[in-house]
């Protein structure tokens, strides 16, 4: 075994007898951001989530002053629904997933800091208004029209291929990491990967590319693709390593060319 093994080694068995988490707090959107520090007894096998659910209980400070308790976002506590997506340690990832012990043994420290993402409106403390990632997958039509009304009979056959890469882009819960990563992303000038992504997702569909015109036109207007930087931090959050910057790129093509060639369908 090498000689960070045994570091890490030891440092598994030989834990904190008790924890910190260093909160950025606010009372309401507008209100001055302020720190409050608070300390737990170690459990072995805690989220991020059961830390704060702690803290709850008794929100006392570091310091011995009593509090309000800590506010955030939570929901299936799976990694699937995104809402409880904060910054821990300075990493956008979900607050469900995030181990712990993983945390301690990444930072060596005693200590965990939180914060909310800082591409959003903060509401207060934790929690913030990811409204404007549904917005944008308005503006890039994200869905597929159909007539509810009457059997539509089998659905359109797809190659295993094409299923297997829409599977990868279905799979975006709109959690907000790639945003919050994107050095383009922020004060409306850049539509983001997720949208981008799912404006993807649709056009794949055999049904879908009807409306291919419209979501293309949703991607190249002020805010749109053409801002991309191509950075490649959303890769790097994502936490279901969504291909993001290929559906950024196939889309740019789909773009140019129909650019170039769409009027030959008028």
């Amino acid at each position: 075994m090498s000689t960070s093994g045994h570091i890490e080694k030891n440092r598994l068995e030989k834990p904190p007898a008790k924890l910190k988490l260093k909160i950025q707090r606010r009372e309401k959107e507008g209100a001055n951001a302020y720190w409050e520090t608070f300390e737990l007894q170690y459990r072995r096998n805690l989220n991020v989530i059961s830390a704060l659910m702690e803290i709850r209980k008794n929100p006392v400070t570091i310091e011995g002053r009593k509090t309000t308790p800590p506010v955030w976002d939570m929901s299936c506590l799976e990694q699937v629904c995104g809402i409880c997506t904060m910054v821990i340690d300075g990493r956008v990832r979900q607050s469900c997933s995030a181990l712990i012990d993983d945390l301690l043994l990444e930072s060596g420290s005693d200590t965990i800091t939180l914060q909310p993402m800082s591409k959003f409106p903060n509401v207060r403390d934790l929690k913030v208004d990811r409204s404007k990632m549904f917005e944008h997958l308005k503006q890039v039509h994200a869905w597929i029209e159909l007539d509810g009304s009457h059997s539509l009979g089998p659905g359109p056959q797809m190659s295993n291929e094409t299923a297997q890469e829409r599977y990868a882009y279905s799979r975006c819960m709109t959690c907000g990491c790639c945003l919050e990563a994107c050095p383009q992303s922020g004060d409306d000038k850049y539509i983001g990967p997720q949208a981008i992504a799912q404006a993807r997702l649709f056009n794949m569909h055999p049904t879908g590319k009807m409306d291919l015109d419209e979501r293309l036109d949703g991607l190249t207007g002020d805010d749109g693709i053409g801002n991309c930087g191509n950075a490649q931090n959303c890769v790097q959050v994502c936490p279901m390593n969504i291909p993001l910057t290929k559906a950024i790129y196939e889309t740019n093509r789909d773009i140019t060319v129909n650019s170039l060639f769409g009027w030959l369908k008028k």
